[in-house]
């Protein structure tokens, strides 16, 4: 019994099946949705375009369909990021002293290690792995982005390449989900 294909026609066709044209797919959106909301934090003078969302477009367009690149766990996952690097900082002290990535100290050092403890461990208690999530708790423990402010445009830059990775999936015929993966099938 064969296993049906997760691929349906869309708007832009069937998502390729060769290599080279998956390769082509995943280069070309991740190009496009990290250009977009270069355009989007150019216009607006905002810090929506970070490193982390780099390793998400990868997710959304080379390998969509794992529970990692579903909306729910994207969104969740750099959320669960945002606000373990946010306590980290409270914690010690660091929430309003400027990033120093030259001088490392000993309170940059455990901010860090808290943050991206916090972020290990409650993933998978939520259920929402997201792995890109562990740069963005980095990036804010160790103070590159950490207003209130710069951390509310964080997750409007993952909103914006989720609703990216939506929006093109779904015009390429992939079934890639609304908002949590595909239940998965007993493989009996």
């Amino acid at each position: 019994m064969s296993r049906p294909s997760p691929r349906v026609g869309g708007v832009l066709g069937e998502r390729p099946r060769s290599r080279p044209r998956r390769a082509a797919y995943s280069a070309i959106n991740s190009f496009l949705s990290l250009a977009l909301i270069g355009v989007a934090a150019l216009l607006s003078g905002e810090p929506l375009l970070f490193p982390s969302l780099g390793p998400t477009a990868f997710l959304l367009f080379a390998a969509p369909l794992t529970p990692a690149a579903c909306p729910r766990n994207t969104l969740v996952g750099h959320l669960v990021g945002v606000l373990s690097g946010a306590f980290a900082l409270l914690v010690t002290g660091l929430h309003d002293q400027p990033p120093d990535l030259n001088h490392v100290t000993g309170a940059r050092m455990a901010a860090a290690a808290i943050a991206l403890g916090l972020t290990c461990g409650l993933m998978p208690l939520l259920d929402r792995a997201h792995p890109p999530a562990g740069a963005t708790t980095l990036i804010v423990a160790l103070g590159l982005l950490r207003t209130p402010e710069q951390l509310v445009m964080v997750m409007v830059g993952v909103i914006l390449i989720t609703a990216q990775g939506v929006v093109i999936n779904r015009l390429a015929g992939i079934r890639y989900p609304w908002w949590s993966p595909a239940p998965r099938r007993d493989s009996r």
